[in-house]
């Protein structure tokens, strides 16, 4: 199983969408280690877990765009298949993301 703990190795602070939007935005978090993280899962054919909790909280935008970008890269039954997301703190999260997964494919 490859982790990707965003408190631990992203930030504790997430920003919101895009680049222009700010430092740690979802589009940063994918482009610097979600896709990475999921091309490794893929290759190893293993779960890939993203752990949400510890943060300071995640705006909609930020784990749309990040989740959206992988949907649409690789096929939203793909990857949400290959994805443990653990949200305890707050689970709402999760249902967030996988919106995200699928946003590309409903077009």
């Amino acid at each position: 199983m490859i982790v990707i703990d965003i408190p631990k190795n992203f930030t504790k602070t997430p920003g919101w969408r895009t680049y222009d939007d700010g430092p740690y935005s979802g589009q940063e978090f994918y482009d610097k280690l979600l896709k990475k993280g999921y091309e490794d899962a893929l290759a190893q054919d293993v779960k890939l877990k993203v752990i949400l909790d510890g943060s300071n909280g995640y705006t909609t935008s930020f784990l749309n765009e990040a989740f959206r970008l992988l949907g649409g890269e690789f096929g939203g039954d793909a990857v949400w298949h290959r994805l443990l997301i653990v949200s305890n703190e707050v689970p709402k999260y999760i249902e967030r993301i996988k919106k995200g997964v699928y946003a590309m494919e409903r077009k």
